[in-house]
């Protein structure tokens, strides 16, 4: 039963975003929607839901249809509902007296705490901040269910409950999800739109085996393009040779043949495609400025605590050795952002137990990209703290995704995208031999995911990083530190913790 018809949609917004896209959902539909940042998932979410204009083509639903649109941002006037209040709000008013014991019910499906449900949405974490709105969403009962980037600020294990919750309570709903982790969309989908600016593609399989897919059909027409452009060359020779000799002979019957051969030249170039080329949302490019030392830290059963004093772990004696690239994993709460910060006073200051070597050179970044400042355009970042010279700076910006006007703008005004791209020109201007790195991936999409897990594995960057990102841990690190219990120990690998803690 098709619930949603799109038909030749196109938007442009400033400049296209896509055009001629053509798809049907139906019931059982789980639908992954992936492209760059900027590319146009988001609005073409809001177009489905009604809340965006289109610049041609039509959207047609299935009379009475209710979709139900989880968008990323949370509207401000919810940040001083309680968890509890912001649900029950997303009630129509004539229901909310005899409709409200299913506030109960979805949060209870959603594994909301009780002590969470009490307490406002601006005290709360990005992560339950996003649950709370998929149950605003849930809560009205869509046919279909819209999802923006699910699992932004999720942990583990609230990704797992999510994944759990998508596959039974929601199993019977269709859905369009856009996302950036790769793990979660081969968990809840099978099907896979990759939004183009022209001829967009969809694959009847979950994201990997999409993403396969994709790469043979591009890879077919880029050679059928070939061989269609070498074919129309070889009947231009053709008819050039006999054109001539058609002249040559006076023969009429040569001349039509010449013109025929043109106009199958002419077919061919017409009807050729090139192979998609996407557009670069801008470099990633990391280096390692190398250092001969063995060991760049040393841990000497250094306590972990939080700023009030109070342990989370001890490290016992553990080594980070060159051309280690060590993935920090743990729960939640349980200390992995305070050793990434312990590490990081210890390079650029002294901490009692922290031996690093005179050759380290640190690249950082962390979660709230605390090394840009907000208050500096990009240009300024670049050449205030980088002796490139203005000219140089453009050029690398540029690289980067940056064009002029971006350049001059207020970091603060930048999307998450745009200063996750920023902070990794920082780092390569840096000339770091060792990344110290806390939830890198956050914001960047899935090209900038694998463009920075090919530059880290491929110059054998030393490395200490926590990341959420199931296929960025997979891709990227050699060694796994589990803080477990009060103690970090050395695991063979990250899939027993992702079971775990994708379990609950």
């Amino acid at each position: 039963m098709t619930l949603i018809n799109i038909k030749d949609l196109s938007i442009t917004l400033g400049q296209p975003l896509f055009e001629n896209l053509n798809l049907v959902l139906e019931k059982g539909d789980r639908l992954g929607l992936i492209a760059g940042n900027g590319r146009g998932k988001s609005t073409l979410l809001r177009a489905i839901a009604g809340t965006a204009d289109i610049t041609s083509g039509e959207i047609t639903r299935s009379r009475g249809l209710r979709v139900g649109h989880l968008e990323q941002d949370v509207p401000e006037d919810l940040l001083p509902l309680t968890f509890y209040d912001s649900v029950l709000d997303a009630l129509p008013a004539e229901r909310v007296e005899y409709d409200s014991w299913r506030v109960d019910v979805v949060l209870d499906d959603l594994k909301v705490p009780f002590e969470h449900q009490q307490k406002p949405l601006s005290a709360l974490s990005g992560g339950w901040q996003r649950v709370a709105m998929l149950a605003r969403v849930w809560i009205n009962e869509p046919d279909v269910l819209l999802m923006d980037e699910p699992t932004n600020h999720l942990d583990l294990s609230r990704i797992g409950i999510l994944q759990d919750w998508l596959n039974t309570v929601a199993r019977g709903v269709p859905v369009i999800v856009a996302s950036h982790d790769r793990a979660f969309l081969d968990e809840v989908t099978n099907r896979t739109l990759f939004l183009r600016e022209t001829a967009s593609k969809t694959f009847a399989l979950p994201y990997t085996q999409a993403r396969d897919a994709l790469e043979e059909a591009d890879a077919a027409e880029a050679r059928k393009f070939s061989n269609d452009m070498k074919q129309a060359g070889q009947l231009r020779r053709q008819a050039a040779k006999l054109k001539n000799i058609g002249i040559n002979s006076g023969s009429d019957l040569l001349v039509n043949k010449t013109k025929q051969l043109k106009d199958r030249a002419d077919k061919l170039e017409n009807a050729a495609r090139p192979a998609h080329k996407a557009q670069n949302a801008g470099d990633i490019r990391l280096g390692n400025s190398g250092t001969h030392a063995k060991a760049l830290v040393a841990l000497e059963d250094v306590e972990v605590a939080t700023p009030d004093g109070r342990v989370l772990f001890k490290t016992g004696k553990v080594w980070i050795n060159r051309g280690d690239r060590i993935v920090v994993l743990g729960q939640n709460g349980t200390g992995k952002t305070r050793l990434i910060s312990l590490v990081h006073r210890a390079i650029t200051g002294e901490v009692a137990g922290v031996r690093t070597t005179p050759s380290i050179e640190l690249g950082f970044c962390d979660q709230g990209l605390s090394q840009l400042d907000p208050q500096l355009s990009p240009i300024e970042e670049i050449t205030t703290r980088f002796d490139v010279g203005d000219q140089r700076a453009r050029g690398l910006l540029a690289g980067a995704g940056f064009g002029i006007d971006l350049q001059k703008a207020r970091q603060s005004a930048l999307s998450g995208g745009q200063k996750m791209r920023l902070a990794m020109l920082v780092l390569r201007l840096s000339n770091p031999n060792f990344y110290l790195l806390d939830e890198p991936t956050n914001h960047l999409d899935i090209e900038g995911q694998e463009a920075l897990e090919d530059e880290l594995t491929a110059h054998n960057a030393t490395s200490l990083f926590v990341s959420h990102d199931r296929a960025f841990v997979r891709a990227v690190g050699n060694r796994f530190w589990l803080i477990d219990g009060k103690k970090l120990v050395e695991v063979d690998g990250p899939e027993d913790f992702f079971l775990a803690a994708l379990a609950g």
